[in-house]
C-alpha cells in the first residue's frame, strides 16, 4: 500500500518491551476459540494503537529456553536457545482493570494452541511488543473487513473502535456454523458468515455489494487467499491500492498459524 506524507494510513513504531503476565481467567468462545485474559503488574504502560496490532507470545519448550526468557532482548539477534514465538492480536486492553484479552484458535499441535488448550488461572505467559501499529485515520465512510477465524480478534476490535456512524461489512470465513461468535451489533454493521465447508470465500466476495462512500478494505486470511482477494478487489471492484490492506495470517503448508 502506498503511504505518502498525507496518507490516512500510516505505521508508527513502538519500543519493544518484554512482559511476564499471569492468566486471570479462561473463556470458551466457541468449540475452537478460547479467550485467555492476562494481567499483572507488568501490563502497566502497554500500548496498542491499531486494531490489527500483533504482539509476540513466547513459549519455552525446554528449561534452557525458559531460562533464556530472563535475558532475551526482542527485536535483536541473539545466540543461544530461544523459545517458540507466535504473533497474536490483542483483542481487548483495559489498563484500568489490568486486563489483556487474547483469543486463540484451538487446532491441535502447535506451541500456542497447545498452551492455550491447557492454560488455567495462575499460569504465566511472556509477551513482547507490539513493535508497531498501523494507524487508520477516521476519514473513511465505510469499511470492508475480510478474514477467517485468525482475523476475528482484529475484526471484533475494529468494529468496537469505529465511530457509530460508519458503515461496515464484515465477511468472516469459519470452519462451521458453531464457530460464529458474538460481534458488535448496531445499525450500519453487517456480518456475513462463510462456512468454508459449504461456500467459497472468493465467490462470496465476487457477489458483494460494497458499502457506499470512501471505503477502506482490510483482508487477513491464509497468505495465498489474501493475495487473491486483494487482486479481486483491485481488479473487479476497481479499488485503489491505497484503499486495500491485505495480510497473510498463516500459510497453507502450516495448516494454521500457531
Amino acid at each position: 500500500m502506498t503511504k505518502g506524507p498525507e496518507s490516512p494510513v500510516r505505521r508508527v513504531m513502538h519500543e519493544i518491551k518484554r512482559r511476564k503476565l499471569n492468566v486471570l481467567r479462561v473463556t470458551e468462545l466457541t468449540p475452537r476459540m478460547r479467550r485467555i485474559t492476562l494481567g499483572g503488574p507488568e501490563l502497566a504502560g502497554f500500548l496498542s494503537q491499531g486494531s490489527d496490532d500483533h504482539i509476540k507470545l513466547l513459549f519455552p519448550r525446554t528449561p534452557e529456553e525458559e531460562a533464556a526468557l530472563q535475558t532475551l532482548v526482542l527485536g535483536k539477534d541473539s545466540e543461544g536457545p530461544k523459545p517458540a514465538m507466535r504473533d497474536y492480536t490483542p483483542r481487548r486492553i483495559d489498563l484500568a482493570a489490568g486486563e489483556l484479552d487474547i483469543d486463540f484458535v484451538i487446532h491441535g499441535d502447535g506451541p500456542a494452541s497447545t498452551w492455550a488448550e491447557q492454560a488455567k488461572e495462575g499460569d504465566t505467559l511472556y509477551i513482547g511488543g507490539p513493535r508497531s501499529s498501523l494507524i487508520v485515520d477516521d476519514v473513511f465512510d465505510s469499511y470492508l473487513l475480510i478474514g477467517d477465524e485468525t482475523a476475528l480478534p482484529a475484526i471484533g476490535r475494529r468494529l468496537e473502535e469505529l465511530p457509530a456512524n460508519r458503515q461496515v461489512l464484515a465477511v468472516v470465513e469459519i470452519e462451521n456454523d458453531a464457530e460464529r461468535q458474538p460481534l458488535l451489533e448496531r445499525a450500519g454493521i453487517e456480518v456475513i458468515w462463510v462456512n468454508r465447508r459449504q461456500q467459497d470465500l472468493e465467490q462470496v466476495i465476487k457477489g458483494l455489494s460494497l458499502p457506499p462512500g470512501q471505503l477502506y478494505a482490510w483482508i487477513a486470511t491464509e497468505a495465498g487467499l489474501s493475495r487473491r482477494v486483494r487482486r479481486l478487489l483491485l481488479e473487479d471492484f476497481q479499488l485503489n491500492e491505497e484503499q486495500v490492506k491485505a495480510a497473510g495470517y498463516w500459510r497453507r503448508e502450516e495448516d494454521t498459524p500457531a
